[in-house]
């Protein structure tokens, strides 16, 4: 093993990701650290973890260039949202190829980062930041100043994976929002939230690579379930999308765009972007079809989605290995996944406590359903959104020869599935 071979992989010690991204670089010889928000006394027994608090930058960045002095890296990566400004900040002491810090915060913000799309004309919603603690009647005076008007989407602006997003269709129903979204920030630590004009229409999410600026797309995700709201739980992701060709180019360019707006030049993005429902009007300035960005996490795609993709003729090479590849600057391969596949990120059937999932195997033997995982622990609590938002049940794989039969297939092996759910304060210590 060369020194030169070793990474540290920043996230959160609840992510799905670890495996992945360690099998990744066991298959191509590198070694990781894994850099874990944690106190030290709780870290896992293993030498290649290192303790990080995230809450404090200043004192995790001197902690990484404690360790880099003594065990030299070739790259630092975050592979969740908890991790990317730390792993950009990092890599930039390090003098390793990096997005810069402030690039990176500006992704991590939604409302940095909504300033820096209209600064520079990428097409979005016209939105409003406020703190969390001022007077909702205030809010609803400002953002009618703006022209924002009803619907509209709140959204907490340092928090992910849809907690706290909520849409209001009118002043009433927006004061009952903004109350909730109150208690859920002040649980989160988040102070401020956006307010932003809803843009009806399709969802989808593009898998990208940037190199030097350079947008290399890795897939296009249709996301076949409206996401209207009142809240915004993402269930299925398909590729290769079935909007039409010009519709795709559009949301390339506006990807590329967006990220040139906020800075980014490196690494793993992953976007989400709407195109406008031709047959409803939309917000002003857009016209029918209009493609609109929602945001651009400068990370790949969360959870185990990425086991959907595969790369190179082999179809072996996973998204993980693809990144690593790019951070330590060896060859890839072309960069195709041509087959159709899918995951659903199966919903969150209710609130309580799980304690037990039937169904699975039936659910495995669906034709073309490659896998059906269950990751949340059995006797811990599931929450929906807006309050959740920290976890899935589990996910569902599917591949097969067109985009139809795929969804087709995860909608199959969701309904096998049978969720046994009881209240948390139905528990007595006895019978817990």
């Amino acid at each position: 093993m060369r020194i030169s071979e070793r990474l540290l992989l920043l996230a959160s010690a609840r992510s799905y990701r670890h495996q992945a991204f360690s099998d990744a670089a066991q298959k191509l010889g590198l070694e990781v650290v894994l850099g874990l928000d944690v106190p030290p006394p709780f870290l896992p027994r293993m030498s290649d973890c290192l303790a990080l608090d995230y809450r404090d930058h200043n004192r995790a960045l001197k902690a990484i260039e404690r360790y880099a002095a003594q065990h030299p890296l070739r790259a630092v990566l975050g592979m969740d949202d908890s991790g990317v400004v730390l792993a950009a900040r990092a890599a930039a002491a390090l003098g390793l190829p990096h997005n810069a810090p402030d690039a990176a915060e500006s992704a991590a913000d939604k409302g940095r980062m909504r300033q820096r799309f209209a600064a520079a004309g990428v097409p979005s919603p016209r939105f409003h930041v406020s703190f969390i603690d001022t007077d909702p009647e205030k809010v609803i005076e400002q953002i009618g100043e703006k022209g924002i008007g009803f619907p509209c989407v709140l959204k907490p602006t340092r928090l992910s994976a849809s907690k706290g997003v909520m849409r209001a269709d009118d002043p009433q129903q927006f004061v009952e929002r903004f109350r909730r979204l109150q208690a859920i920030c002040a649980k989160a630590g988040c102070d401020e939230f956006i307010v932003e004009t809803f843009f009806p229409g399709a969802e989808v999410a593009l898998e990208g690579l940037l190199d030097g600026g350079r947008l290399h797309v890795l897939a296009l995700f249709d996301k076949p379930d409206p996401l209207d709201g009142p809240f915004f739980e993402e269930t299925i992701y398909v590729t290769p999308s079935r909007l039409p060709t010009a519709t795709q180019q559009t949301i390339m360019r506006t990807t590329e765009q967006a990220c040139a707006a906020l800075g980014l030049r490196e690494g793993p993005v992953h976007a989400e972007l709407r195109v406008g429902d031709p047959a409803a009007p939309l917000p002003a300035p857009f016209e029918r079809g209009s493609v609109m960005v929602v945001e651009v996490a400068a990370r790949s795609i969360g959870g185990l989605c990425s086991r959907v993709l595969r790369f190179a003729q082999s179809k072996e090479m996973t998204l993980e290995e693809l990144i690593l590849r790019q951070a330590c600057g060896l060859p890839l391969p072309p960069l195709r996944n041509d087959r159709a596949g899918g995951v659903m990120m199966i919903p969150v059937p209710g609130a309580g406590l799980l304690k037990a999932v039937a169904g699975v195997e039936e659910a495995r033997r669906v034709p073309l359903i490659e896998e059906v995982e269950i990751t949340a622990p059995l006797n811990n609590p599931l929450t929906p959104l807006p309050e959740g938002g920290n976890g899935y049940p589990g996910f569902i794989f599917a591949r097969g020869e067109t985009p139809e039969a795929v969804v087709a297939a995860l909608r199959a092996a969701h309904r096998c599935l049978r969720f046994t759910l009881v209240p948390e304060f139905a528990l007595t210590p006895a019978s817990a």
